[in-house]
């Protein structure tokens, strides 16, 4: 409980100071409010638009969602499958290095196209982006089990199949809770991308509505809740993955 004051107060502590920063740059500088508006114009924009917001917030939320959890069922099958098959390594690591050699940017446009103004391409766009982190992570903790855990399976005639599950697995799971933690950071940047080349709601909408209209106040504010967003899920992935995968020691001060 105390960490947890401390990190909150801390946490307001940078929030203000931030804020004094932003509204002393715009004071010594004179910048116009349609470059750069102050916190207080973001402030009333989050409250006039809340219901906007809180809708297109929503639609963006649930396309998180479904990238993560779609992303991580693959991400994490295809690590098993590199894991379990070894000629499949030479397969699947090409598809690996490709999810990141080709900028999400670039096929936002073709999965619009292929998937449509809807849902659909926004969730394909969150599951790209987060694939290579949690496949990732997690085929590189299977394959970093311990030398003594393997010697002990294999004096006790363990088969492939149960090293894999009894010894492989457990002992990457933190690896794994690593991706989770990288991915659930990451997914909206997948969500956003896919809103802002096509679509008809989330805040990636918002913020391109917004922008034509240079009601830059707003595009603050739409940015502000989605780093709420961002921050929120973070932190719940953090904590789920603290509670579920509870053995490997912590170090250091927090």
């Amino acid at each position: 409980m105390k960490n947890a004051v401390l990190i909150a107060a801390r946490s307001l502590a940078i929030f203000a100071g931030f804020l004094m920063l932003w509204q002393a740059a715009i004071s010594l500088f004179a910048i116009p409010p349609y470059l750069l508006p102050g916190p207080a114009d973001v402030a009333a924009a989050l409250w006039t638009g809340r219901a906007s917001l809180w809708s297109n917030m929503l639609v963006t939320l649930a396309e998180i969602l479904l990238g993560l959890g779609f992303g991580v069922l693959v991400g994490a099958a295809t690590a098993l499958a590199m894991t379990a098959v070894k000629p499949l390594r030479r397969w699947l690591m090409p598809v690996l290095i490709v999810s990141q050699a080709i900028p999400i940017f670039a096929l936002a446009p073709l999965l619009v196209l292929w998937f449509g103004f809807g849902m659909a391409s926004k969730v394909i766009a969150a599951m790209l982006v987060i694939y290579f982190p949690v496949t990732a992570t997690f085929f590189d903790g299977l394959r970093r089990t311990g030398a003594g855990l393997l010697d002990l399976a294999d004096t006790m005639n363990a088969s492939p199949t149960r090293i894999l599950w009894h010894v492989r697995l457990p002992a990457a799971l933190p690896a794994f809770g690593s991706g989770l933690r990288v991915a659930a950071a990451v997914a909206p940047i997948g969500a956003i991308i896919g809103e802002w080349v096509g679509s008809a709601g989330g805040l990636g909408f918002v913020m391109l509505n917004a922008n034509a209209r240079l009601q830059t106040d707003m595009v603050f504010a739409a940015l502000f809740v989605l780093a709420l967003l961002a921050v929120a899920l973070w932190a719940i992935v953090d904590r789920l993955v603290k509670w579920l995968i509870f053995w490997p020691p912590e170090t250091g001060q927090g």
